[in-house]
C-alpha cells in the first residue's frame, strides 16, 4: 500500500503513522481473493444444481426454475445464518458469501436476529429496511432507469417480450 505523505502533520504524528503502518499485520490479499472466488463460486454451483434439480425432477423449464432456486438459496442462508454457521464460513470465505443473493440473505436475517430484542414492528422491521432500503431503493431506480432506456433506444420494446 502506497503510504501518504501529509506535510501539515507534526514530526510526532509522522512517527506514529510510520510506527503504525509498520506494526500493521499485513493482509494475505491473494489468499483472500482465492477464498473469496472459490466460496463465491461453490454458492453459485449449488445454485445450479438446485436449479437443475428442479428442471429434471420437478418438470420446470430452464426459465422458471430460476425463482425456486433462489428461494432455496434464501432460506438455505437464513436458517445457516439462524443457527449461527454461515457467520463462520463467511469469516472464512470473506467477500465470496457477501456477494450473491445468500449475502443479501445473510444480512437481512443477522439484522433481524439483532433488532429483535426490541420488538416486532420497531425492532425486526425496522431493523431489517434499514439495511435493505438502500438496496430496494436502488434496484428499483436502476430498473427504472433501464427501462426508459430500452423504451427510447431498443426499437419495438414497449416492456413487452
Amino acid at each position: 500500500m502506497a503510504k501518504k505523505k501529509n506535510k501539515k502533520l507534526t514530526p510526532t504524528q509522522q512517527q506514529y503513522q510510520r510506527l503504525a503502518a509498520d506494526i500493521e499485520p499485513k493482509r494475505p490479499v491473494a489468499a483472500n481473493c482465492l477464498k473469496a472466488f472459490l466460496s463465491g463460486g461453490l454458492i453459485c454451483l449449488l445454485g445450479e444444481c438446485i436449479r437443475q434439480a428442479f428442471v429434471h425432477f420437478g418438470g420446470f423449464s430452464d426459465k422458471d426454475a430460476a425463482g425456486p432456486m433462489a428461494a432455496v438459496l434464501v432460506i438455505a442462508s437464513v436458517l445457516l445464518t439462524s443457527f449461527g454457521v454461515y457467520d463462520k464460513i463467511a469469516q472464512w470465505a470473506g467477500a465470496g458469501t457477501a456477494v450473491p443473493i445468500t449475502g443479501f440473505a445473510n444480512s437481512m436475517a443477522s439484522s433481524a436476529i439483532e433488532h429483535r430484542p426490541e420488538g416486532l414492528v420497531l425492532g425486526v422491521a425496522a431493523g431489517m429496511f434499514q439495511l435493505a432500503g438502500s438496496v430496494i431503493v436502488f434496484g428499483t431506480v436502476a430498473a427504472f432507469i433501464i427501462g426508459i432506456i430500452y423504451a427510447i433506444f431498443v426499437p419495438g420494446y414497449a416492456g413487452g417480450h
